[in-house]
């Protein structure tokens, strides 16, 4: 299905942004996202200073986190960091509409940093309620947790933490090893339909049929669709 996708709508027939007459020292993205010079270089200083955070301080915690349970493991561990093109692209809007700095736009993405728990099916609910006390208990302050086993498009848990030292955010995905395969296997297509040269809606269709269709046999684990969502200005999800 996806091979039938990709000789329709083709990668390379999308049109490309122009960089020939752009300063040096910018950037730019899709459509008409782009970073002056100053703004490019500001951003790249607040990544670093992520990437420094997540080397001393997250990451660390959340092996020591994933040594409790020898039942369940951190995944894609090696892609836990989010490249700068992209992190670029979520805080154009902060800093051209919302009117923000580039380092406070760089502190406001959630998933700048992101790991993956997965684990087997008949002790999911079970570890991921675990985890969240551990997380807890790293000094890590749950902020919000979106529980997608319901959805047709991706099945899952999504949450997202600050740490309470350094106010560093952070997401934590909790999987087991097919849903985690599959949301590997349909990352292209969610990708394009959140792009900013949006796709048609033919194409958009399209897309949404492979998400739903791949997702469609994903087994659901005991009671892992009865985690509450949560937000930190809700009630709390523990």
């Amino acid at each position: 299905m996806w091979g039938e996708y990709l000789q329709k709508w083709p990668p390379d027939e999308r049109p490309q942004p122009d960089r020939s007459d752009d300063p040096p020292g910018s950037w730019r993205g899709e459509g008409k996202r782009s970073l002056d010079p100053v703004e490019n270089a500001q951003v790249e200083v607040a990544c670093d200073r992520v990437a420094d955070l997540e080397r001393d301080k997250i990451s660390p915690a959340m092996r020591e986190v994933e040594s409790q349970d020898p039942d369940r493991q951190l995944v894609g561990f090696d892609h836990r960091l989010k490249g700068h093109d992209r992190i670029k692209e979520k805080v154009h809007g902060t800093i051209k509409d919302l009117h923000r700095s580039p380092e406070q736009a760089v502190s406001l993405v959630p998933d700048a940093i992101r790991y993956t728990l997965q684990y087997r099916e008949s002790s999911y609910t079970q570890g991921v309620w675990a985890d969240i006390e551990r997380l807890r208990g790293q000094g890590f302050v749950l902020d919000k947790l979106k529980n997608s086993w319901s959805d047709e498009q991706y099945k899952g848990i999504n949450s997202q933490w600050i740490d309470s030292d350094t106010g560093q955010r952070f997401e934590v995905q909790f999987h087991t090893r097919i849903s985690f395969e599959a949301k590997q296997l349909t990352h292209d297509a969610y990708k394009r339909i959140r792009s900013e040269q949006r796709p048609g809606k033919f194409e958009q269709l399209a897309l949404e049929a492979f998400q739903k269709k791949v997702t469609a046999d994903v087994p659901v684990p005991p009671g892992a669709a009865d985690i509450p969502d949560y937000h930190k200005r809700g009630a709390d999800a523990g």
